[in-house]
């Protein structure tokens, strides 16, 4: 079966709306992907403001925005899917949407960006949704990519999405097991931007800096690091557990985000150290908008020589859209009524099938 997708992903970075057309192909249980086309719509300073404070609005203001969003965000599928050519070759979309809340331990999470509103804008079926069903299970709703880990990218042994928050996806017990590991580019960037900066370009400003061996000991002593997974951050943990320590600090900018770029390599060498491949050589799938940092990556690799991992750094489409892939091969599942979110990642009491479904069209 062949697939014609667009997945939707906005990261905790607030770079964007990512947005991915993808072909996506099952022969006998084997799945194939080509992205088609894709693009990332740049957030507004409104939008940007909006998004990252959503938790603090009043009730009526926070569902105005989750409707607004949701139309911004149809609005700017339809602008894509005429400026590629591609007009009724879409079957559905697969929405992640944005997460302003996220409390497993309450059974609750939010990602925002009405799907009834981008199926009314757009008039193609969307999915949405996506964590819900998890959570309602009793499991983190995070990280929900490595099933595509699994059905696309089988052949790496790690895989680790630098975002907002980093996350990694190993294997225990041959099962797949997937964590947030710790804050990321959501604190690189706002480092960056003290200076005017929107993002340390290739990580040249945290090259030029120095450690400061007091800071990476504050931050690696996070309560969060000694927890087990499955394990999950919302944005708003992330930001606490490293902004007072950054951001507070009377510190050079480029020292600290040299010290941040140790810290992140640390908690990722870290995580490889407690899930041993078992192999002489493994082999570790980078993607993220870290992945273009590139001070990050000769860190990481460093760090990750020690272990014998090698790390991996794919196409440019694939280090910018994989979570939205991701999530066109999330909605695909869905679609087919197949597990698309695995408990063995999550924690939740089984696999589901999550995402709601809205029909964008009548017949």
């Amino acid at each position: 079966m062949i697939y014609k997708v667009i997945g939707l992903m906005s990261g905790s970075s607030l770079d964007g709306l990512d947005i991915a057309f993808v072909q996506l192909e099952e022969v006998r249980g084997q799945w194939t992907y080509h992205v088609l086309a894709a693009d990332c719509v740049q957030y507004t300073e409104e939008w940007a403001h909006n998004l990252k404070h959503a938790q603090q609005m009043a009730v009526p203001d926070f569902l105005r925005l989750n409707t607004a969003y949701g139309r911004w965000m149809g609005e700017a599928v339809n602008k894509f899917i005429a400026e590629k050519n591609i007009e009724l070759q879409v079957q559905f979309i697969a929405s992640h949407g944005h997460t302003v809340m996220h409390e497993p331990a309450n059974y609750t999470t939010s990602q925002i960006g009405d799907g009834a509103a981008i199926a009314a804008v757009t008039g193609l079926p969307v999915i949405s949704d996506l964590r819900a069903l998890d959570v309602a299970l009793g499991g983190q709703g995070a990280p929900i990519v490595p099933i595509g880990d699994k059905l696309l990218f089988g052949q790496y042994d790690y895989h680790l999405n630098i975002g907002g928050i980093a996350n990694i996806t190993v294997q225990q017990d041959g099962k797949p097991l997937a964590f947030d590991v710790c804050p990321a580019n959501q604190v690189l960037n706002t480092l960056a931007q003290k200076e005017g900066r929107p993002f340390d370009e290739n990580g040249k400003m945290a090259a030029s800096g120095t450690l400061l061996t007091d800071v990476l000991i504050h931050l690696n002593k996070d309560e969060y690091y000694t927890r087990q997974a499955p394990k999950s951050l919302s944005n708003e943990v992330a930001i606490n557990m490293a902004f007072p320590a950054l951001l507070e600090s009377q510190h050079n900018t480029n020292d600290l985000l040299h010290t941040m770029v140790l810290h992140i390599t640390e908690q990722v060498a870290s995580a490889v150290s407690k899930y041993p491949s078992g192999k002489e050589q493994a082999f570790m799938l980078v993607t993220g908008g870290g992945a273009f940092n590139s001070f990050l990556i000769e860190k990481l690799q460093h760090a990750l020589a020690q272990y014998n991992v090698g790390v991996i750094v794919p196409d440019a489409d694939t280090v910018m859209y994989k979570e939205a892939v991701v999530m066109a091969l999330i909605g695909a599942l869905r679609w087919r009524e197949e597990t698309n979110v695995l408990s063995s990642v999550t924690g939740a009491t089984r696999d589901s099938i999550s995402g709601a479904l809205w029909m964008g069209h009548s017949y």
